[in-house]
This record gives structure tokens, C-alpha cells and sequence, in this order.
């Protein structure tokens, strides 16, 4: 990954240039079809929420959301959706690399597309994703598979960065995994991420 201020600034070129929102408005499809597993005022970290799509979608179910991402142009973006929306919700700019990871904290950790990490950061997100979350806490994730490659309807380029069930289910070995499916499925959230694609989602809950 590029370091923290090249990596910000090819973000915030990214939001900035898109017309509307880069990766849609409306949440992510798996998020949505999992958010029956939370509470109202349940504390939820949203991971790289980007413009708040995900963010705003929870906080407007009544949970308590921080929603963080590296780009202070896509943290403007969301506030405005936010605000659009009538929802309340913090937001936080934050490299996940050096980001003071509060330990129990979370009720349950949304990581949509968090793909920028490759190998030696992903397992470093991965394992605070763990410590972050409070005993019974839940994670949803979503990703590309490496069949995505051959797609190219969005997701980072590189092979490493992406996901298969044995890497997943070895990085959260700690935690009861309670969904793992890969599939392929045509999906459109804004420009982004459009088309055919080679998905994985992930629902885990930290043993108590």
C-alpha cells in the first residue's frame, strides 16, 4: 500500500472526481441483508466507510455508529449524506495502519470492500478487528474474491489483496464464523463497483 499521504491523496482525488457519490448511496447489499443480526443502539465501527453509505444506512436503524475512512473529501461527502438523511452518526479521519484501536469496544465491525490492504496490513486490521469487537460481538465483511481479476468491474488490481474462504477462515480462526459463502453476482453501487463480480461474505461472531 502506499504510504498514508500518497494513499489519501489518490482517494480523495477518487471522491472528489466522481460525479455524485463514487460508490452509490444506498448500502451494500450483504450489509443490508445482515443488519436483522444488530440492535438498536448497539455500538458499530464501519470500517473505510468511504462517503457513509453503510454508515448512514445503520445509524438510520437506530445503532450507534462511527463510521471511519483515510479521505477527509469522502468524510465531507458522508456528512452531507448524513445530514440529508436526517441521521446522526460520528465520523472520524483514520489511518487503520497507526489508528489507536480501542479494545471491547464494539458491538459489531462492518469491513465493505476494504480491500487497500495488502497482505502484512490486512492481518494487522484483521487481528484489532478481533480486539475491537466486545465478547459475542459480530463481524460482517464482504470482499473480492481473486477470480474478480478476470471481471474487472471494480477492486484493487493485485491479486494479494483479495480474499478466499481458507485465508478468512484462518485470520478469524479465534472466532465462531457463522456465514461463509462465495458466489458470483452482478452488483451496482455507483461507478465503482459495477457488473459481474466474484464475491465473498463473512459473518463471525467473537467467542464470549
Amino acid at each position: 500500500m502506499p504510504n498514508y499521504d500518497d494513499a489519501r491523496a489518490v482517494w480523495n482525488q477518487r471522491y472528489a472526481g466522481a460525479e455524485g457519490y463514487l460508490f452509490g448511496q444506498e448500502p451494500n447489499r450483504f450489509l443490508a441483508s445482515e443488519a436483522h443480526r444488530l440492535k438498536p443502539r448497539q455500538r458499530v465501527l464501519c470500517l473505510a466507510d468511504g462517503e457513509g453509505r453503510n454508515g448512514t444506512f445503520l445509524a438510520g436503524l437506530g445503532l450507534d455508529v462511527l463510521s471511519v475512512d483515510l479521505s477527509p473529501v469522502a468524510l465531507a461527502k458522508a456528512r452531507t449524506l448524513a445530514a440529508e438523511r436526517g441521521v446522526s452518526l460520528k465520523f472520524e479521519e483514520a489511518n487503520l495502519a497507526t489508528w489507536d484501536w480501542p479494545a471491547d469496544a464494539f458491538d459489531a465491525v462492518v469491513a465493505i470492500f476494504i480491500q487497500f490492504a495488502g497482505p502484512d496490513l490486512r492481518s494487522r486490521i484483521f487481528r484489532n478487528i478481533e480486539a475491537c469487537l466486545r465478547p459475542g460481538g459480530l463481524l460482517l465483511l464482504e470482499g473480492y474474491r481473486p477470480e474478480q481479476l478476470a471481471y474487472g468491474t471494480g477492486g484493487p488490481p493485485n491479486a494479494e489483496n483479495l480474499y478466499t474462504e481458507d485465508l478468512l477462515r484462518e485470520a478469524f480462526a479465534g472466532m465462531q464464523v457463522l456465514s461463509l459463502r462465495a458466489y458470483d453476482a452482478a452488483i451496482e453501487e455507483g461507478t465503482a463497483h459495477k457488473g459481474m463480480s466474484a464475491l465473498i461474505d463473512m459473518v463471525a461472531r467473537k467467542r464470549s
